[in-house]
């Protein structure tokens, strides 16, 4: 599968862990706390998958975002609170109109499209949840690198809908879930990171629900999600930022790739 926006594999030099391998991010949710400001994060693979953004967002705007009237005040204090992140970031420069990246690319700063510009500024997919009493709900995104799912399905939707076609989040796992959303605290981000094995590079792999996702063949690409977890404190909205990273997996050593399959299954 070679999509047009992608033409050559973006990688990453290594995984920064094996989350399979230790008992606290093996276990569902598998949620550790952020140390300091390390809910964002820029890798050795920003200039790639920036580039690959911008082509996304220019190209298809109306399949990586979406925002839904109710959330447009978290996502204009989402847009501030990572402007603010980046103005202490090495390698951004940060002015009243545009942003310069670390990668040379000067993006212009639109506040009334914060999402679609923040986009273009952090590796990072931005989802934002907002409680509907009982469950959270997914009410705005930019998703640039959906993994086997597509933002125009799942927006709008709880939690526990969203997350329909994966077995294990059963209604136990999903009040597990919103105790913990409702626990988070502006000051104490957290974080969890998923894996999966694929047989091909593409950063943009979205997935209608119901559709079969192809199982590997063989020893191809290993890719993980490092999932931060964010509190807004005037909208109250949670944050979901997903930090996508993918390696050959020819990278692993042949009994840790033994493990991560074993894990996966």
């Amino acid at each position: 599968m070679v999509n047009p926006m992608q033409d050559a594999p973006i990688l990453q030099d290594r995984l920064p862990l094996h989350p399979w391998e230790e008992p606290a991010t093996r276990r569902l949710p598998g949620i550790q706390p952020v140390e300091g400001r390390d809910w964002l994060r820029v890798d050795e693979a920003y200039a790639g998958q920036m580039g690959l953004r911008d082509r996304l967002i220019a190209g298809q705007p109306q399949v990586v975002h979406a925002t839904l009237p109710q959330a447009e005040p978290a996502a204009e204090e989402l847009y501030a609170t990572v402007l603010d992140w980046l103005r202490d970031e090495p390698g951004f420069t940060v002015t009243a109109t545009h942003v310069t990246r670390p990668d040379g690319v000067t993006v212009p700063l639109d506040p009334a499209q914060p999402l679609l510009t923040l986009g273009r500024l952090v590796q990072q997919d931005l989802c934002l949840m907002q409680s509907n009493g009982a469950e959270y709900d997914l009410t705005a995104a930019i998703l640039c690198f959906p993994a086997s799912w597509t933002l125009a399905q799942k927006i709008g939707r709880p939690m526990l809908a969203i997350h329909k076609p994966v077995e294990i989040y059963d209604e136990a796992l999903a009040a597990r879930v919103h105790r913990l959303l409702s626990a988070i605290r502006p000051d104490q981000p957290l974080w969890r990171m998923n894996f999966f094995t694929y047989d091909d590079y593409m950063l943009h792999h979205p997935r209608v629900e119901g559709d079969w996702r192809k199982q590997p063949t063989g020893k191809s690409y290993v890719r993980c999600e490092r999932q931060t977890l964010l509190r807004l404190p005037k909208t109250g909205a949670v944050l979901f930022a997903i930090h996508t990273i993918v390696v050959d997996a020819n990278q692993l050593a042949p009994e840790d790739y033994a493990a991560l399959r074993e894990a996966m299954h």
